[in-house]
């Protein structure tokens, strides 16, 4: 058994650690509600557009400017992969990592794939195996819709000039503070709805169509990546809580062991002491 001394050291620094990952929890905890709020306000948005856009880019031709549905056979594959900046946030940054080998072994195992990161956790451990082309993590230091932007028009770039076939986005959806869920969503060509579409029946439209979707398809796809990394940035705060929430507990526990067992060794360092002492007087007695 440990000596006292081992014991109060190991209680003084696990109360440390305690400290470090309750405040911890409390700063993820803030800045999860406000991304949250962010996320749930611009889900409808986001959901409606595209499902608008994907409805109208069914009934154009490639020639009428529906340039980001043309299907083209997938021989270089561009996926984007977002992950965080910073750890201690559970299986948050793993479980993309992992989605992402999965999707290039089995999903585009005879295509050429390359990776564009947002999150210097993932381009830490995804460059080491795969080709990243570039890496966004500046991307969190200041999360406007006007930096993604700037992202999005880069990978349709990439799409129009024929420089990559598809292009998918894999991300953690924010589901609630315990649970996030990998996500594997194509970002270009443009996915038509599946059946007949309804967009002559439902809207009218003026000026032309052509010209609506020209408008609007590059707002949409910027739209789409920036909640992607929207619902990301809210996943990992409410991962990072949980996970923090979770130390902090087997802290306390492993804290509480720790004191039963110094005050069982400081009880038993007593009694011999005071058996010592009894058993010196005896001696003088005798």
């Amino acid at each position: 058994m440990a000596n006292l001394k081992e014991i109060r050291n190991r209680i003084t620094s696990i109360k440390s650690t305690m400290q470090i990952t309750s405040a911890m929890k409390m700063v993820s905890a803030a800045k999860l509600k406000k991304a949250q709020d962010a996320i749930t306000a611009m889900r409808p948005y986001s959901s409606k557009l595209t499902e608008l856009l994907q409805s109208l880019s069914a009934t154009l031709d490639s020639d009428a400017g529906g340039v980001y549905s043309t299907e083209r056979e997938v021989n270089k594959v561009l996926l984007v992969t977002i992950t965080s900046n910073r750890g201690l946030c559970g299986g948050f940054n793993s479980s993309i990592i992992k989605e992402t080998v999965k999707t290039i072994n089995g999903k585009y195992n005879d295509a050429a794939v390359d990776l564009l990161t947002i999150g210097k956790k993932g381009n830490d451990i995804l460059s080491k195996d795969y080709t990243v082309i570039e890496n966004r993590n500046d991307i969190f230091d200041d999360l406007t819709f006007d930096n993604v932007a700037q992202v999005a028009e880069q990978l349709m770039n990439l799409f129009v000039d024929g420089s990559y076939d598809k292009i998918e986005i894999i991300y953690n959806r924010f589901k609630n503070a315990a649970t996030q869920i990998p996500q594997v969503e194509q970002f270009l060509p443009i996915q038509p709805v599946e059946g007949e579409s309804n967009a002559n029946s439902d809207y009218i439209f003026e000026p032309s169509k052509e010209e609506i979707i020209l408008e609007l398809i590059p707002k949409s796809l910027k739209t789409q990546l920036y909640k992607a990394i929207r619902d990301s940035f809210a996943a990992e705060h409410g991962a990072r809580m949980t996970a923090m929430h979770k130390a902090t507990d087997n802290a306390t526990e492993l804290r509480d062991e720790l004191l039963l067992t110094y005050n069982k060794a400081r009880q038993a360092a007593i009694t011999n002491e005071i058996l010592e002492i009894v058993g010196g007087a005896e001696a003088l007695n005798n």
